[in-house]
């Protein structure tokens, strides 16, 4: 009897989280089946902006150039940040803060101005703007990845992403606990059999039960990992009463001064000379650093990686070093969730697997509605 009302009481939350959040979680789930090959995906569709001359990785020297071409032209100036290749034939990207359209709200989307740079001959290969809302080739992956972090609406929509990240952890785990079978082999066979013997509702209960089963602790890790991205704030703490998390206060200079960004890259890549040099950001305004992210080789997370460097821009001294190769423990399960998040973390078959994990949210949207629907009538 206590067995079953702890049931009942579980299935109409789970019922209770999935109307509220249902289509959410849907559309999260369709927009990162694309993300997980973003980079490959926005290549294809804009080869004119992100095609450059053949290239390897940049040293501090030419980062340096990239900066002085963009500073000295009107047209452009001096960039907040710039985004290396990360193979040969691809563009530096630079990128430029833009104010809001109209006065800034709630809603309000930031936006970036991206300026794309062939990194041997200096040659701007175009430009586009990043948080700009369109369906054209050159805005739809940005899109894209706006509407799945924020649904296209600023700091409400970034807050609405985590609290949906949140349901989505409480429904994996209350669908886990309504599907575990009986401690039996028939019990067992039973949960992970998917049925149709010419019955629709058949199909959509047994679908729903069992497939959600299997891929319930990967929507969990999504659920957990997407609150983490939009609101640290609400996670890091839980994070660090279980393991050390590094302080993440902001730095300031020791005096005033630039010491340029060439000769900031080449503090951080004196400090790790066999790893990759992915962005370098600048200081936004006076009294600031630089901060100099790099990939080591072994790193969990491909592309940019997690290693970065804070330089004084006065005197070129290192202010902080955070090496993922060297995480105290909550920071490196820390690192850990974008990979997983992903599915870099295990190469080509984590993002298929996160590829097709993201088209299951709304196939359980259909089949739980379906199920309900019938019960209903």
């Amino acid at each position: 009897m206590v067995r079953g009302t702890f049931r009942s009481w579980f299935r109409r939350l789970h019922l209770a989280v999935a109307l509220v959040f249902g289509c959410v979680f849907g559309l999260s789930g369709l927009t990162g089946c694309a993300l997980a090959w973003m980079h490959e995906l926005d290549g294809a569709l804009n080869p004119s902006l992100f095609h450059a001359s053949a290239s390897g990785p940049l040293a501090p020297g030419a980062i340096g150039r990239i900066v002085d071409r963009l500073a000295n032209d009107p047209a452009y100036g001096r960039p907040s940040q710039v985004t290396l290749p990360e193979d040969g034939g691809e563009v530096a990207i630079a990128w430029y803060r833009l104010p809001a359209l109209g006065a800034r709200g709630p809603f309000t989307l930031d936006r970036s101005r991206q300026v794309m740079v062939d990194p041997a001959s200096l040659t701007v290969t175009g430009e586009r703007v990043w948080g700009e809302p369109g369906l054209s080739r050159p805005l739809l992956m940005p899109t894209l990845f706006h509407l799945h972090r924020y649904l296209l609406a600023g700091d409400v929509g970034k807050t609405v992403i985590a609290v949906s990240g949140l349901a989505l952890l409480f429904m994996s785990v209350v669908g886990l606990v309504l599907w575990w079978p009986k401690a039996t082999i028939a019990a067992w066979r039973k949960a992970f059999t998917v049925a149709h013997r010419g019955s629709w509702p058949r199909f959509n209960y047994s679908f729903h039960r069992a497939a959600g089963a299997v891929v319930a602790p990967v929507l969990a890790v999504l659920g957990f990992s997407g609150c983490l991205f939009n609101q640290p704030q609400w996670i890091t703490p839980v994070v660090a009463t279980f393991a050390a998390v590094s302080p993440q206060e902001k730095l300031k200079n020791e005096a005033a001064g630039d010491i340029q960004v060439a000769r900031a890259a080449r503090a951080a890549a004196d400090l790790f000379p066999a790893a990759r040099m992915s962005r370098v950001v600048l200081p936004a305004k006076p009294g600031l650093p630089y901060e100099v992210r790099l990939r080591q080789s072994g790193e969990v997370r491909q592309g940019g990686g997690n290693t970065r460097v804070t330089v004084d821009a006065a005197t070129g001294r290192i202010l902080r070093v955070r090496d993922p190769l060297r995480a105290q423990a909550g920071d490196a399960f820390i690192d850990w969730q974008f990979p997983l998040h992903t599915g870099e973390a295990f190469g080509t078959i984590g993002r298929i697997v996160i590829t097709i994990v993201g088209l299951s949210p709304l196939a359980f949207l259909v089949t739980g509605l379906a199920v309900w629907w019938r019960r209903t009538r």
